[in-house]
């Protein structure tokens, strides 16, 4: 059985605790923070004024070849910690640096309204 594709969700989203314990999702982030011995990076990502951050565990995708810096996305199952945080256990994550973030917000937002009115009419 195959796993679940993936839903878009923002970095802030995920941050916030508004993504259940559990789900597959695809996000992203600037990598800010490579802990190879505790197989961790840390993305970060700017909404208005905030600085968001979420936890990578990186073991499913190592070697990994960190680029501090750049512009990844993560697909993977979020894991909610008994200290309140969450980590996303990663199955893929891609270095997109000078992917037009911008654009991809904008099309997670016209994905996301689409499937609004896709499941309203059924």
């Amino acid at each position: 059985m195959l796993p679940k594709p993936g839903i878009y969700y923002f970095p802030w989203e995920v941050s916030s605790g508004q993504v259940p314990d559990g789900s597959t999702l695809r996000t992203f982030g600037r990598l800010c923070l490579y802990d190879m011995p505790q197989s961790r990076v840390t993305l970060m990502a700017q909404h208005g004024s905030d600085q968001h951050q979420i936890a990578i565990c990186t073991k499913l995708v190592e070697p990994f070849q960190a680029q501090v810096g750049s512009l990844y996305i993560a697909l993977g199952e979020l894991e909610h910690q008994n200290d309140g945080g969450s980590v996303v256990k990663a199955r893929v994550l891609t270095c997109v640096e000078g992917m037009n973030l911008p654009l991809l917000e904008q099309a997670i937002r016209e994905q996301r309204m689409y499937q609004q009115e896709r499941d309203s009419s059924q």
